[in-house]
């Protein structure tokens, strides 16, 4: 069991949160839900040991193993998987290391009777008492058993990380925190960057295999599929529901009915209170019950309402030509780096107005045939896009295109035409852009701030064709809802690479599956594709 007691956070003059208390028990799977800037990621990090609060504590039993995976991941890149992966033993490398290292010096030292030496028989002792009863294990074997059931083969386990994309990354921290058989694993946004096979089998080592787990996720799906308890950080406290996210959002309500209810009848009893007070306050005979009134009201709690963002906002995609029947096509097209194979004679063809998906792990060559659609790199083969068709195109590196000399408010104005205009504001507000954040230089904004604002830009230009890849990282439920609505009222053609199924589902009538070197037509939709795969896909990512 953990013990959050009574954290509070400061930056500058704002408090981010205080009195914050809660426990978590040892199978608690929780949400930690809010919104940006409530302070979730903060949190998590005191948790996890990497920042101090203001006040407060964290409390736990001495040998409690804590596992955190960051939103940005911590691997070396001059590391190779093996070694990287092995640092979840490190601890107890670095035990063995001092043991060896105080015994060599108890070999030499003729101070038997100093403080010293009896200092150094004592730290032996306490760490041959520790390290002795841990578990006789073969940790090389473990490191293999755990790389392997992710999916990694022997021949990767020599290569470097810096040669792996961000979900096998992903993947190797995941190793490292299984082999620590951590009490508590903490997981900020851990479906960014990674595809759906990793993130099936991420629900099912969390599910079947982890203890306690607290997660930060704006995968609605995944959340639901894992938790069992959701926190929610607002206005500098926290509610807590023994409740996964879908039923929490319902409780949500009716508390926010309940407070609002509250709120009316506080601000009535105010009302009448100070018109007493007013009424009397000269009163020789009634000088008393005034007096006790204000202190009263002096006294008083004053009842808050959360915040809810209750606005709804119905956007399309600027109207553009008609493009022609085929406006993607592509035949024996082959696409390799020196002598590695991305994929060879893939075939695919996508009429005007289809909404497809690619699908596949991650290095399969989703991305790879995106950039040769948009012309980006050689290939073999015949590629090209069809007459008038006008492409909008959202890459992973979207972000880094934008005019870092431009305010955000700039960089939507130089695209919106027509009516959309009007709606600019509520727009980039739904991209969570708001007050004085629309007047910020690109060039000060964050890796995720500078996507959303990417994101915002491409959905005022008018397009016929969108090719999105990985379009939903660094958004929030909101903006995935705001995005998504605009994806299904598009009339034009839609290519999209996603992991996030909530996004997904509804969106693709067709899929095309990368896989050992191919890219294989299937003529379902998303949902049918992924229902169809997963039990399979599940027993192949089973450790």
């Amino acid at each position: 069991m953990i013990s959050v007691n009574g954290l509070k956070v400061e930056f500058s003059a704002r408090t981010l949160f205080k009195d914050v208390s809660f426990v978590i028990n040892e199978h608690d799977k929780i949400a930690l839900m809010g919104k940006n800037g409530a302070g979730k990621s903060t949190m998590m990090k005191i948790i996890a040991g990497v920042q101090k609060p203001n006040a407060g504590s964290i409390q736990c039993a001495e040998d409690t193993v804590i596992a955190y995976l960051p939103q940005h991941l911590l691997t070396e890149d001059n590391s190779t998987v093996f070694e990287e992966t092995s640092k979840a033993f490190g601890q107890i490398f670095e035990m063995q290391r001092e043991i060896n290292q105080l015994n060599k010096e108890l070999e030499t030292r003729t101070d038997y009777e100093s403080q010293e030496y009896m200092d150094i028989i004592e730290r032996v002792t306490e760490l041959g008492e520790k390290f002795y009863a841990i578990e006789e294990i073969n940790y090389d074997a473990e490191v293999e058993k755990a790389l392997m059931g992710l999916g990694f083969k022997r021949s990767d386990f020599t290569r470097k990380t810096s040669e792996f994309s961000g979900g096998w990354r992903m993947r190797i921290e995941l190793a490292k925190i299984l082999l620590q058989k951590p009490d508590l694993v903490l997981l900020d946004e851990p479906t960014n960057h990674i595809d759906i096979e990793s993130v099936f089998w991420l629900e099912d080592f969390l599910k079947n295999k982890a203890k306690a787990v607290i997660v930060i996720s704006h995968d609605k799906t995944f959340i639901d599929n894992i938790t069992n308890r959701t926190i929610e950080v607002t206005m500098g406290r926290i509610y807590d529901y023994k409740a996964n996210y879908t039923h929490y959002l319902e409780l949500r309500k009716e508390r926010r009915e309940q407070q609002l209810k509250d709120y009316k009848e506080q601000q009535k009893f105010i009302k009448d209170t100070k018109r007493f007070i007013e009424q009397f306050k000269g009163t020789y005979s009634k000088t008393n019950s005034v007096s006790s009134r204000q202190r009263m009201l002096e006294k008083l709690e004053i009842i808050e309402v959360d915040e809810v963002d209750n606005s709804s906002m119905s956007l399309r995609f600027p109207p553009s030509q008609r493009s022609g029947d085929f406006p993607v096509v592509a035949r024996d097209l082959s696409k390799s780096y020196g002598d590695k194979d991305v994929f060879k004679n893939a075939n695919l063809s996508i009429a005007r107005g289809e909404k497809v998906s690619f699908v596949g792990r991650n290095g399969e060559g989703k991305s790879t045939m995106i950039k040769a659609i948009m012309g980006e790199i050689d290939f073999e083969g015949f590629c090209e896009l069809g007459h008038n068709a006008k492409v909008g195109y959202f890459a992973q590196n979207q972000a880094s295109l934008l005019d870092p000399d431009l305010t955000v408010f700039e960089t939507v104005d130089q695209v919106a035409q027509g009516e959309i205009r009007t709606q600019m504001k509520n727009i980039l507000g739904a991209f969570m852009f708001s007050g004085d954040a629309i007047d910020k230089k690109v060039n000060f904004l964050s890796g995720g701030e500078r996507t959303r604002l990417a994101m915002v830009k491409l959905l005022l230009e008018p397009v016929n064709v969108l090719i999105l890849d990985e379009p939903t990282n660094h958004l929030d439920l909101k903006s995935k809802d705001v995005l998504k609505e605009a994806l299904l009222k598009f009339d034009g053609t839609l290519i999209l690479v996603s992991h996030d199924r909530a996004f997904l589902a509804g969106l693709a009538q067709k899929v095309f599956e990368f896989k050992d070197q191919r890219v294989i037509e299937h003529f379902e939709t998303i949902d049918e594709f992924m229902d169809r795969n997963r039990i399979e896909q599940l027993k192949h990512l089973d450790l």
